[in-house]
């Protein structure tokens, strides 16, 4: 559905996107990468508030600057800083976004108690959204970017600021959108993604790294990972030995879990996709 080629884009002597080249078809996609790798810069262009400084995107093989409605109609995004009218209730805010996005008012009758529903806030429409939670208000946000039923949705940090119950509720609400839609959603919290998703982008310092899925990622990994007991004063030490991933008290003890040369009295442990992140996220490049 979404080609784009030879991406690039420039903030003055700052390079945050280079050379960027991927396809996208349906399903759900994680992006993933730390704050400033590029990646809310990329959501940003792909949804047309930001221009690239080089480069090309093609909506079903058309560039999507000659497209114009063409490519906005199927368009939904939730920014990464999300505001709602707080003197709106839910379904004033919705009216007025899909007026905005140029659904008639027989659609929005019909559409904003599916969203609404959809989003589990059905029992809220007639509430003022400053009363509402911050998982509230994302459902909101997620609401107002579905209103008319897109083909390619674009999240940007959707989970930020969720608490593990709203966390559990959006990644079922995205897999249950997924069968006929491109979704793009980043983040820089690994569990998000594994939890919705094994299609993975990587980005670091505005390059993609990687392109490819978590088993493949995971599977580079096996063999690399330990978990060993240490006295805690001897941690400063280890830590030049190998890179620690985590770290936990166990009694007077510390368990490190690393990647590196295995040490006396370490044990193999299996891999996850949080290990191959911390353990290539300083590399510039790394292609499988």
């Amino acid at each position: 559905m979404l080609k784009i080629e030879n991406l690039s884009k420039n903030f003055g002597k700052k390079v945050a996107l280079s050379d960027i080249n991927l396809e996208l078809n349906s399903g759900i996609y994680g992006l993933l990468g730390d704050n400033g790798a590029g990646k809310s810069t990329l959501m940003r262009i792909l949804v047309g508030v930001d221009k690239p400084t080089s480069g090309q995107i093609y909506y079903q093989e058309e560039e999507i600057s000659q497209l114009k409605e063409k490519y906005r109609s199927p368009l939904g995004y939730m920014p990464q800083e999300f505001s709602v009218f707080p003197g709106f209730t839910a379904y004033e805010f919705l009216t007025y976004m899909g007026a905005l996005k140029g659904l008639s008012k027989a659609t929005l009758k019909e559409k904003i108690p599916q969203v609404l529903s959809f989003v589990n806030l059905e029992d809220a429409k007639d509430k003022k959204v400053i009363h509402f939670s911050g998982g509230m208000k994302r459902r909101v946000g997620i609401a107002q970017a579905i209103l008319n039923d897109p083909k390619i949705l674009i999240l940007d940090e959707p989970t930020a600021g969720l608490d593990p119950g709203e966390r559990i509720r959006f990644s079922n609400i995205l897999s249950n959108m997924s069968k006929d839609k491109m979704i793009l959603f980043s983040t820089h919290i690994i569990s998000d993604i594994e939890a919705i998703t094994k299609n993975i982008i990587i980005l670091n310092d505005g390059k993609m790294t990687a392109k490819t899925t978590s088993d493949k990622l995971i599977e580079s990994m096996k063999g690399k990972v330990f978990e060993k007991s240490i006295p805690f004063q001897d941690l400063s030490r280890y830590d030049k030995k190998v890179q620690i991933i985590r770290m936990r008290y166990e009694g007077q003890a510390l368990k490190i879990r690393y990647t590196g040369r295995p040490l006396d009295g370490s044990l193999p442990v299996e891999a996850k996709l949080e290990d191959y992140y911390i353990f290539h996220r300083n590399k510039s490049c790394h292609t499988l």
